[in-house]
């Protein structure tokens, strides 16, 4: 489902050698699928934060919340064929429910062509902290909508 989402929507923009490693990097605290006909229809991951995440600085920055305080929303898709049946928001609401379960405020970012999941995110009241840039690589840099949570 993964591979369709990327043939899709370009996402995610690099292509992960080893997607399984993608979905589940060290720093993940949990994660939830939503299946439908035995098939997953949609997936997202919370995860602690990593220097190289610009949400989790900026939020910290303007509330003075310590990166332990902070969590992270990951790795969020739905497949083509089960957009507009509200998985998405379904996720992220799962996934921003257990941050502030654990006590962790969540945050997320997202690539700034990517309006779709952007007007999901202030849709649902997110609130766009920045327009960053970030260095992905050697030869890619790539602008990103940095999202918090509202308190």
């Amino acid at each position: 489902m993964l591979a369709e989402v990327h043939a899709c929507d370009g996402y995610p923009v690099n292509w992960p050698e080893r997607p399984d490693e993608w979905l589940s990097p060290p720093s993940l605290v949990a994660s939830w699928v939503v299946e439908q006909g035995g098939r997953i229809a949609g997936h997202v991951g919370l995860s602690r934060s990593d220097a190289d995440d610009a949400a989790p600085g900026l939020w910290s920055a303007r509330t003075g919340t310590g990166a332990d305080r902070i969590a992270v929303i990951s790795r969020l898709f739905v497949a083509p064929s089960a957009r507009g049946q509200g998985i998405g928001a379904t996720l992220l609401t799962r996934a921003a429910s257990e941050a502030r379960e654990r006590g962790l405020h969540p945050v997320l970012d997202v690539v700034a062509s990517d309006t779709a999941a952007a007007a999901l995110y202030e849709r649902l009241g997110w609130r766009l902290l920045a327009t960053v840039e970030q260095r992905w690589g050697p030869d890619q840099t790539v602008a990103v909508r940095c999202y918090a949570a509202a308190p």
